[in-house]
């Protein structure tokens, strides 16, 4: 068996808290397969978008080790971490997190031209094309719907083909429309670029959807279920 893609063992995650330290994540291990889907599910306050940072790098463990690629995240400074997101990974937050001064395929174009992309721009109009947001690459995000903003979030993620993806309930702030819709493109762009997927989500219609379960309960896993083929 290959080795897992993402490695968590016994990651803790401890905040300061006004009435002193919480517990967010108590001791959770588990592995992520190359080319998995995997949802992450539970009740809010349950751990789910801390485990996700985590795994992106974007919270830092208290406690146990991160692994992706083999690669101890916990080991890594700052600047480390960002180096190695830029190369592997991307990340869709239910906030959309665009830059309002850029237009849409500069938002896009952005991590591209971090990653010295020769035709960050082409590349960016490809990826909005993807999305279905060719004819407003020119548009703000105050011009955009935020279903709209959402699909440029996507495509930002997906532009530099990163071999994981991560998605922070990327259906929260939309619509049953525009929300199913995202879910399509997002499952459309992991196929596409072949990418592991790991998503937070309330919604049972799009865990569902996944290869794997993860449910979390007080920041430990309750449960670890994979769909039937």
């Amino acid at each position: 068996m290959t080795e897992p893609i993402l490695s968590l063992r016994d990651v803790r995650l401890t905040l300061a808290g006004n009435a002193g330290p919480v517990d967010i994540l108590k001791g959770i291990s588990l592995e992520v397969r190359r080319g998995e889907t995997l949802g992450l599910v539970g009740p809010s306050g349950s751990g789910k978008s801390s485990l996700l940072m985590l795994m992106g790098g974007l919270e830092r463990a208290t406690g146990g080790e991160v692994r992706a690629f083999g690669q101890d995240l916990t080991a890594m400074d700052e600047d480390q971490l960002a180096r190695f997101r830029r190369g592997n990974m991307g990340v869709v937050f239910q906030s959309f997190h665009l830059i309002p001064t850029l237009t849409a395929l500069e938002n896009v174009a952005v991590p591209l031209e971090l990653a010295g992309v020769a035709d960050a721009f082409g590349r960016a109009e490809a990826e909005l094309r993807a999305v279905g947001l060719a004819p407003r690459a020119g548009h703000y995000p105050r011009q955009l719907s935020g279903g709209e903003q959402q699909r440029v979030a996507l495509a930002r993620a997906a532009a530099p083909r990163p071999a994981i993806l991560l998605a922070d309930e990327p259906t929260g702030n939309l619509d049953g429309v525009n929300g199913a819709a995202i879910m399509d493109l997002l499952f459309g762009l992991r196929d596409r670029n072949g990418a592991t997927l790991v998503l937070v989500t309330h919604a049972p219609e799009l865990a569902a959807r996944c290869d794997r379960i993860v449910r979390l309960a007080d920041g430990q896993v309750l449960a670890d279920e994979r769909r039937a083929a």
